[in-house]
């Protein structure tokens, strides 16, 4: 039995069921790629993975970030939890982590190669909250007018982990842990170019903050303009998520965010990350040598 694909109400994303992820055949898999490409987000609902089998999935999109510190799995943990038992305070690192994440943001903008692809699935979720919602950077482009196209055509803007965590308070330790970048901010263009689609999309989100040409004021200024229009219905849809749901986006042209709950309960996702393509995602003033700058979360970040 072929897949069944369902569009979503919002210019993104389709359901996608009637077919188990676990035990992809090549000609199911064409299928699963194919509207990956058409709607840049694809949910699975009910779909219970095991580690293993969730990186098996998201190796199908390519070669997955190396994860330090774990030599047993290339996943990570996206949680509130402990190991003892108990949920991450405010004062904790942990809990700053998933508060900066309620931000739009793509994944690995701040390191010098890029993500194409992010593969999250839920363990245990809260009774109301927590949804993680998407936001179309295609549509977003097509939708802007002549004007402010021409604006952004050419601009670039840097990415920075350690300065998105900044405006919201938080300091980030240098050099340590996830995707903390140690050779200077990665400079990207506000608009890219898909390199299977070529449709244009705007690149931006919290981790941008500073535009060459511009004072940071004005490019500040410009970089919330266009994320308060990008971030809007129809281009975005959120998913209420259900334990054993999993859901593959495209870095390359989809914002995301995960939405507040109570932490004082647990939240517990799995996060696998694919790498993009060095010949499209690598930074523009980094190196090859830099891919290695890409991979470097550790235990404290989970």
């Amino acid at each position: 039995m072929a897949p069944t694909i369902t569009a979503l109400d919002a210019t993104l994303g389709a359901t996608v069921t009637d077919i188990g992820l676990a035990d992809l055949d090549d000609g199911t898999w064409a299928v699963v790629e194919d509207a990956f490409h058409q709607y840049a987000l694809l949910v699975f609902p009910g779909q219970n993975l095991s580690p293993a089998a969730q990186e098996a999935f998201a190796a199908r999109f390519g070669e997955i970030e190396i994860l330090r510190g774990d030599s047993d799995h290339k996943s990570v943990e996206i949680s509130n939890a402990k190991p003892d038992g108990t949920v991450a305070g405010a004062g904790e690192h942990r809990f700053k982590v998933l508060r900066g994440n309620e931000g739009w943001h793509t994944d690995s903008s701040y390191m010098p190669l890029a993500a194409k692809a992010s593969v999250l699935s839920a363990v245990e979720v809260p009774p109301s909250g927590g949804e993680t919602e998407w936001a179309d950077m295609r549509a977003a482009y097509d939708a802007l007018d002549d004007v402010r196209k021409r604006r952004i055509s050419g601009l670039s803007a840097y990415h920075s982990l350690y300065q998105s965590q900044a405006k919201m308070g938080y300091e980030i330790r240098t050099g340590a842990g996830y995707g903390y970048h140690t050779k200077g901010a990665p400079l990207r263009p506000l608009v890219k170019t898909h390199p299977v689609t070529g449709r244009k999309s705007l690149f931006i989100g919290r981790h941008a903050y500073r535009i060459p040409g511009l004072d940071d004021g004005a490019a500040l200024a410009l970089l919330d303009e266009l994320q308060d229009f990008a971030c809007r219905p129809p281009r975005i849809h959120t998913h209420h998520w259900r334990p054993g749901d999993t859901v593959v986006w495209d870095n390359r042209c989809v914002l995301h965010r995960a939405r507040p709950y109570d932490f004082d309960l647990p939240r517990v996702m799995r996060h696998t990350r694919v790498a993009g393509d060095p010949a499209t995602e690598l930074a523009h003033d980094s190196t090859p040598d830099d891919r290695a700058d890409a991979y470097a979360p550790t235990a404290s970040n989970r």
